[in-house]
């Protein structure tokens, strides 16, 4: 127990200071020593140890809307670099979301369902591919990587991209389907929720959505060395949590008028497109995810399940 009170003491300022700037008035975390010392502390000695400085360890980190994916995966940066004194680059697979042109065109030549973004199949999978690539290669060159801006609902100018200048101990990819399997044909014929049977009654969209998982981002998702998985209890939790994270977003830029801030309705039929492969990543996701950490109805952290060898 005294590394981790050793490691919490060092690195409590910075990742209180993040914590602190993620709460909003109504919304505050608590149990936030719990959390460091016994859940998060313990994953960064995981980590840290199968670290070398030969190539980069690929995390990937994933848990339905509303998680706490960008929250608990900033805090393991934090105290990765801070005591561990690695190097550590995170992106969202969000961030490579194609443009809105680009799913403009996939939605009248597949399926008008791919306008949304989201699910696979939205994402610019060869420019993950070869980020991957690059952030390999001994011979190391400065990398720009797109972010993507979810209010405007395109990628922001070229001037705000990331800039990866030098080549990282630890790589931690995070989104909601980031390690996400392909499901059996079969199960694809019944629909999920109201949106599918009404908009997908010939099974286009679901069918190209599940060819993606099992070709372009199989390859993509064999490249991690791990895969944390956030768990919740069920899928009406992730959009009660998704409901409040649209409201902090709304809080934070209700300033500019022309950020599209969705409503509860557009949160609900949003999240119906993310539903098919959240459902099946709670069945099939403790399987083979690394570690997963099971998050009870107050959005905390009840416990931590390692995967044995």
């Amino acid at each position: 127990m005294q590394v981790t009170d050793k490691c919490f003491d060092k690195v409590k300022k910075d990742c209180f200071k993040f914590i602190k700037s993620q709460e909003t008035k109504t919304e505050k975390f608590t149990n936030k020593d719990k959390m460091l010392k016994t859940f998060l502390i313990p994953m960064c000695f995981w980590i840290a140890n199968k670290t070398t400085n030969k190539k980069p360890y690929f995390v990937g980190l994933a848990g339905g809307q509303g998680t706490g994916k960008t929250t608990i995966s900033s805090i393991v940066k934090i105290i990765l670099e801070k005591y561990f004194k690695l190097k550590v680059f995170k992106i969202s697979i969000d961030d490579f979301y194609k443009t809105r042109k680009e799913r403009e065109n996939l939605s009248k030549k597949i399926h008008p369902m791919l306008m949304t973004r989201g699910v696979p199949g939205t994402h610019d999978v060869q420019m993950m591919l070869n980020f991957f690539k690059k952030v390999r290669i001994n011979n190391f060159k400065k990398i720009e990587l797109p972010d993507f801006n979810k209010a405007i609902d395109d990628r922001s100018p070229k001037k705000y991209w990331y800039k990866l200048k030098e080549k990282p101990d630890v790589l931690i990819f995070e989104g909601w389907c980031v390690g996400a399997q392909a499901e059996l044909n079969k199960t694809l014929k019944k629909s999920i929720n109201s949106l599918e049977k009404t908009n997908d009654q010939k099974f286009l969209w679901r069918n190209y959505v599940n060819k993606q998982l099992k070709t372009k981002y199989k390859k993509l998702y064999s490249q991690l060395n791990c895969m944390i998985y956030l768990k919740a209890q069920n899928f009406s939790l992730l959009q009660k949590w998704r409901l409040k994270q649209e409201h902090k977003l709304w809080l934070k830029s209700k300033k500019s008028s022309s950020h599209k801030i969705m409503n509860k309705n557009d949160v609900l039929k949003f999240m119906q497109t993310y539903q098919r492969i959240t459902e099946n990543m709670f069945k099939k996701m403790p399987k083979y995810a690394s570690i997963v950490l099971n998050l009870n109805s107050n959005h905390q952290i009840k416990s931590a399940v390692y995967k044995k060898k």
